[in-house]
């Protein structure tokens, strides 16, 4: 997903000072105010949230990480 995409996600849930955010920052903004662990490019094959709307990005994100 992209960042002006996230963006909007973050606008409509009311996260502040969302325009100087970088993409994980942004989502991890966004979890936060959802409640729940702010856990975007760390482990996910840990984090259990399998309807994750972030997985795919996280995955992709941990997997460039390791190379």
């Amino acid at each position: 997903m992209k960042v002006q995409e996230i963006r909007k996600i973050a606008r409509k849930m009311g996260v502040p000072n969302i325009g100087r955010m970088n993409k994980a920052a942004l989502i991890h903004a966004i979890q936060g105010t959802e409640g729940n662990p702010q856990c975007y490019g760390t482990d996910p094959w840990e984090c259990g949230q399998d309807n994750c709307l972030w997985r795919a990005d996280c995955f992709a994100l941990v997997k460039s990480k390791a190379v």
